[in-house]
């Protein structure tokens, strides 16, 4: 798991929300979205349940059609995925929520029924296919997640100093000097050859290697 800036902003979320909102982290695929959030519940809560659209059981997805009764669909889900869901201490997870619409929808009357909290994830969540006859729920606060930024990706290497120096730099309107200017050049041009895709940068953590 790589140290992400947003996680910052997840706990921004949870300590102020408090559970009046869901929230919802979009962005394109493979940037990290399933694995900061498993990381963010299993930190900050004493139990949670990742319901994976992309694997759930048609059961499962046919849950969220009928929503009179809310507790019959808890029960369902700590049986499903044998978790037991603590009031006020546990987090749902709605992981690739674009591809259940309808859970998506029910965020609205989860939301307001207030035992849990909901985390949301999802890429292309806007195109029409993916909104199509549902209400969209106005209970969710969006988050939107990139590929790592340059400092996440020094940070990925075990770097906590370059980024903060070079602002200070900046800041301070000062000289790196030619060879510190050369090496963080050479640096830069390392994150943009490996990118920051997640898993491009832990290959070339572990193979020391481009290719």
């Amino acid at each position: 798991m790589f140290k992400r800036k947003i996680y910052g902003k997840m706990l921004d979320w949870k300590r102020s929300s408090k559970g009046k909102t869901a929230l919802l982290i979009e962005g394109p695929r493979r940037v990290g979205k399933s694995t900061v959030v498993e990381e963010f519940v299993k930190n900050e809560y004493e139990s949670y349940i990742i319901v994976d659209f992309y694997r759930a059981s048609p059961e499962t997805k046919e849950l969220f059609q009928d929503l009179s009764d809310l507790n019959y669909i808890f029960l369902q889900l700590q049986l499903t995925y044998h978790t037991s869901l603590k009031e006020r201490q546990s987090c749902i997870v709605f992981d690739e929520v674009q591809l259940c619409p309808k859970a998506r929808q029910a965020i609205k009357a989860l939301v307001s029924d207030g035992r849990y909290d909901y985390i949301e994830t999802g890429s292309l969540i806007s195109i029409h296919k993916n909104v199509k006859d549902i209400l969209i729920p106005s209970e969710e606060r969006k988050l939107h997640m990139y590929p790592m930024d340059y400092e996440e990706f020094r940070w990925a290497l075990g770097d906590d100093v370059t980024v903060p120096m070079l602002k200070n730099f900046y800041e301070t309107k000062k000289p790196l000097g030619q060879a510190a200017n050369r090496k963080m050049l050479r640096d830069f041009r390392l994150y943009m050859l490996v990118g920051g895709m997640p898993q491009a940068v832990d290959s070339y953590i572990i193979n020391n290697d481009l290719c």
